[in-house]
């Protein structure tokens, strides 16, 4: 009976197709909210900037806790039971995701409010940049519990297949967030200029309207999963959904500290290098919520297929999808690779500048294919819940740039050679991650 459901018997590549793209539109738009928020944020001064510039990767950190690492967690769980028809767990499980995630929002709230400003001068502010970046924080963290739920939601909603709610739900957040941050922000129209606490504000109110109509769509059993309450909280749920997002979220810390260290690194290369990573990084801010679609979408394939006991069809989903995301980030890294000035002739005419992004492109291009397979591979292991080896393959990745760069600088190494160790740790990513789903045995667990 359950290979009736269709996501456990339609063809495998347009599924992963059909499920993508709403995700892929989400998340980029999600990525053009950055460029908006940097691009008014300037016109506050260069000390919001900097501020900006200090709290955002902690801002991403929870994006990637709350989207990636625990609603990975969540959809797994929740697309397991609903592959082996057991629709009381499914909505029970939802439950426990919400628990989850409220009391982890919470916990950042009370951690950021009360040491934010320790963090972020740890990480370097001080100043007029410390203080903006704390009235950016100091708000924004206040309403991080609509980012925690909102994602949990979004997560829960995934699990059943159902991608076009929460993509169309963060798309509308996304430009809510553009409008009444840039309006509370600068003191467009009627809105007061409140500048970084009211582009935080855009910020809070918009994921926390997403917030109350994902719930609103929950509780009304709109779809096919419902969130109650009147239910017994029950340990063994809350292990179904920790023991891989807890795990998962080892992943999202990495990648966090990879671009820390790469930024501290690069910047010891001078102020021409750094401008030549950032150019080629932005790209990759671009590339990886392809990715992050893909594999999104991978997820309830993957676990309705091992809840159903289909455990060669789950793994034939898990390498159609990395396949996907390979091809497309393969593609667009030899066409930087070969033509670099598609890309870097948007930001720079500075020759030198340009010199340098075109050598990153040429190391680090041909890499993005294993980069996207791992990454995608990653997430079906979400689903599968077998994350130790993926996690695994990022620690390799990070201690090889973490101290081959820190060797190179010391050594006066030409940057180009700190290109080339960024692009061998992402095959050793790519390679690793891609050996651990295939010589990992999944069931339906």
């Amino acid at each position: 009976m359950t290979t009736l459901n269709p996501l456990t018997s339609s063809p495998i590549l347009p599924t992963i197709l059909r499920l993508s793209l709403p995700n892929m539109l989400a998340m980029l738009a999600t990525t053009l909210v950055s460029i908006a928020e940097t691009t008014y944020v300037g016109q506050l001064g260069t000390p919001a900037l900097a501020g900006i510039a200090l709290v955002f990767p902690m801002i991403m950190l929870m994006q990637m806790l709350s989207a990636g690492s625990m609603g990975g967690g969540i959809s797994a769980a929740i697309s397991r039971a609903i592959g082996a028809a057991d629709e009381a767990k499914a909505n029970s499980l939802a439950l426990h995701a919400f628990v989850i995630s409220a009391c982890l929002g919470l916990l950042f709230t009370l951690l950021f409010l009360a040491l934010g400003s320790q963090i972020y001068t740890m990480v370097g502010g001080t100043g007029e940049s410390l203080s903006a970046a704390l009235a950016y924080s100091n708000v924004a963290f206040a309403g991080i519990l609509g980012i925690w739920l909102m994602n949990a939601f979004s997560s829960i909603i995934r699990a059943s297949g159902n991608m076009k709610t929460p993509s169309v739900t963060l798309l509308l957040v996304a430009v809510g967030q553009v409008l009444l941050g840039g309006a509370l922000g600068l003191g467009i129209g009627p809105f007061p200029r409140l500048g970084m606490s009211g582009v935080a504000l855009g910020l809070a109110v918009s994921y926390g309207a997403g917030t109350v109509f994902l719930f609103w769509y929950l509780w009304t059993a709109q779809g096919r999963l419902q969130l109650r309450f009147n239910q017994k909280l029950q340990s063994q749920h809350f292990s179904d959904i920790l023991k891989v997002g807890a795990i998962a979220s080892i992943s999202s810390v990495q990648s966090v500290l990879t671009i820390l260290i790469l930024t501290r690194i690069v910047s010891g290369f001078g102020t021409e290098a750094l401008a030549g990573y950032g150019i080629g990084a932005r790209l990759e801010f671009l590339l990886v919520p392809i990715t992050f679609a893909i594999g999104v979408a991978c997820i309830p394939l993957v676990g309705m297929a091992l809840g159903a006991g289909l455990i060669a069809r789950a793994r034939q989903v898990a390498w159609t999808g990395a396949a996907l995301a390979s091809a497309i980030l393969g593609c667009v890294g030899l066409l930087v690779a070969f033509f670099p000035h598609i890309w870097t002739s948007l930001f720079t005419n500075n020759p030198a500048i340009l010199a340098i992004a075109a050598e990153y492109f040429l190391w680090v291009g041909p890499c993005y294919c294993l980069f996207g397979l791992g990454l995608c591979l990653y997430f079906s292991s979400q689903a599968a819940g077998k994350l130790i080896a993926p996690v695994m393959a990022g620690t390799a990745r990070l201690v090889i740039v973490a101290v081959g760069g820190w060797f190179l600088l010391r050594e006066s190494a030409p940057v180009g050679s700190l290109f080339a160790l960024i692009g061998a740790a992402m095959i050793v990513y790519g390679v690793g991650t891609g050996l651990a789903v295939y010589r990992t045995h999944w069931d339906r667990r």
